[in-house]
């Protein structure tokens, strides 16, 4: 039976550990600061991986030492899914945005993680800096374009984030990094989502976006180059993006991830990007972020 099924926490706060613990407050941010309990920082405010939590608190395995399975965990990225299929490499995917990825990785249940998650200098670092991880490398994958893609019936109208409001607007899952941008995007802007008018269901990968603007369900969407041209729709850049890939050091060397990092070196790659469009892989394997 699942946490959610039992009724269980997924995170707990300050004061819940600190009741698990029988000390005060004070002594759990004091280990939250040394890094020497498992944790995230969300919005400022703290918050515990309830299974990490009690691994720690056993002295068992915990994410950062047990074997975690062979799960591809985050955002969606058609070159990243077409190089998994490609190199037979055996990892499965479980695409559900950026913010879930790291919650996933955080609790060990992905060997990986796809995110790109916006920040006020970058991509990225501070997220997973932040979220108490030990034993893991972020790398590079690609750096993607990413802005509107609108439909050709729209193409006229909207040039940019501000001639949004009152169309129709597809939007992704909370939590995903493209959510998160769009939000500050559309704040930019003057706007809130209050001035769209949302499409009923959430798009929660990036072909998803790009097939409800293709199919006339929506007058745009934010998505990446790729999509736009894959399902030719007018694309209007806004951004480049650090699509990076959070891994355990110890699963980094397992069949699976030596095999997909293997094949990423192979020219069939490159041309696929380029058949893609909008991906830059100068950086592919760049060290963003080490932990302790």
């Amino acid at each position: 039976m699942s946490e959610t099924e039992n009724h269980q926490p997924l995170f707990l706060t300050t004061k819940e550990v600190a009741d698990l613990l029988r000390v005060k407050e004070r002594k759990v941010y004091d280990l939250a600061a040394a890094n020497e309990i498992p944790h995230r920082r969300i919005t400022g405010k703290l918050l515990f991986p309830a299974e990490a939590i009690r691994s720690w608190i056993g002295g068992t395995e915990d994410a950062a030492t047990a074997d975690r399975p062979n799960v591809l965990a985050g955002s969606h990225d058609p070159l990243l899914d077409w190089a998994i299929k490609a190199s037979n490499c055996g990892l499965a995917t479980l695409c559900n945005g950026s913010r879930d990825g790291l919650d996933q990785f955080s609790s060990g249940n992905a060997a990986l993680a796809g995110i790109h998650m916006p920040e006020d200098d970058g991509w990225n670092i501070s997220a997973v800096s932040n979220a108490g991880l030990t034993g893991c490398v972020l790398l590079n994958w690609a750096v993607r374009k990413r802005g509107l893609l609108v439909s050709g019936d729209a193409a006229d109208d909207i040039r940019s984030v501000a001639d949004l409001e009152g169309r129709r607007v597809a939007l992704r899952q909370p939590g995903a990094g493209t959510a998160l941008l769009f939000a500050r995007l559309l704040g930019e802007a003057g706007l809130s989502e209050t001035d769209l008018e949302l499409s009923k269901d959430q798009a929660h990968t990036e072909s998803d976006a790009a097939a409800a603007v293709a199919a006339g369900d929506v007058d745009a969407t934010l998505g990446i180059e790729a999509m736009a041209r894959q399902f030719k729709l007018t694309f209007l850049p806004l951004a480049d993006e650090s699509f990076d890939l959070l891994i355990d050091r110890k699963s980094y060397f397992t069949d699976p991830v030596q095999t997909l990092f293997g094949f990423a070196q192979k020219p069939d790659l490159e041309e696929k990007a380029k058949t893609l469009g909008g991906y830059d892989l100068q950086g592919l394997g760049t060290v963003r972020w080490l932990s302790a």
